[in-house]
């Protein structure tokens, strides 16, 4: 079975499409509800929207054919999505992320012209040794070499503090690594380190192996999810108690 099936959701294209165009007409107009058009609340807008509406699917460009000879199916879905949209620029705009620079102006991301290894989302769990409930308020961190990992943008931090809203889940977005060519497979070595006087320090060693190659326009969608083995901690002395 191949595992490199190019599919598609269609719908994330009218959105960004959409949402491009209502920022065209909202500053032709002069903005005169002075909403924040920054990177960030863009992708807040953009994460409303999405989570919203259904998606829709293609694995070739059969696929979209078939969605441009549904002329009114897609005018009603571009009319849904405006309306998300708008309803998404106002709630955003109400609350703007505090850790974010507002300065009302969207900021190209410098494009990419290497190719890179596109590192998957990480996600994982940790849970009480003991009692075998999930914790919450402990710093998790992933190293390589040691070294803190990178992130792939500010609303990924590394380390990550596990909240009571999410207990016990965790998880990363590496930032891409460029390298000279395409096609090339590597292997990745990441540890998780946890690190806290309640428990003992905990070290989870695990590999990610990547294919080189060049991102497209619409990376910035998660491409896949590595998911790491439930993790316990134990008090200090407990492996030893327990031979």
């Amino acid at each position: 079975m191949n595992n490199e099936l190019d599919i598609h959701n269609t719908t994330e294209d009218i959105v960004f499409s959409k949402l491009q165009a209502i920022f065209d007409e909202i500053q032709r107009s002069g903005n005169p509800d002075g909403f924040c058009m920054c990177e960030q609340c863009r992708v807040d807008i953009i994460c409303y929207a999405l989570n919203r509406i259904e998606p829709n699917y293609i694995v070739s460009n059969r696929g979209l054919t078939r969605m441009e000879q549904t002329g009114v199916k897609h005018q009603q879905i571009g009319a849904d999505v405006a309306t998300l949209l708008y309803k998404g620029i106002r709630l955003v705009n109400h609350n703007l992320r505090p850790t974010a620079p507002h300065d009302g102006s969207h900021t190209e991301k410098p494009k990419i012209n290497s190719p890179v290894f596109d590192i998957p989302t990480i996600s994982g769990r940790i849970f009480d040794g003991i009692s075998f409930e999930p914790i919450v308020n402990i710093e998790v961190a992933l190293l390589s070499q040691g070294e803190l990992v990178p992130a792939r943008n500010s609303n990924w931090q590394n380390p990550y503090t596990i909240i009571p809203i999410t207990p016990g889940i965790f998880s990363f977005w590496p930032a891409p690594v460029i390298t000279a060519e395409s096609d090339i497979r590597r292997d990745f070595n990441y540890s998780i380190r946890i690190n806290s006087p309640d428990y003992e320090v905990l070290n989870h060693f695990f590999t990610i192996t990547s294919i080189s190659r060049f991102l497209g326009t619409n990376s910035q969608t998660l491409n896949r999810s590595y998911k790491l083995p439930d993790l316990y901690l134990f008090p200090p002395g407990e492996a030893e108690q327990n031979g």
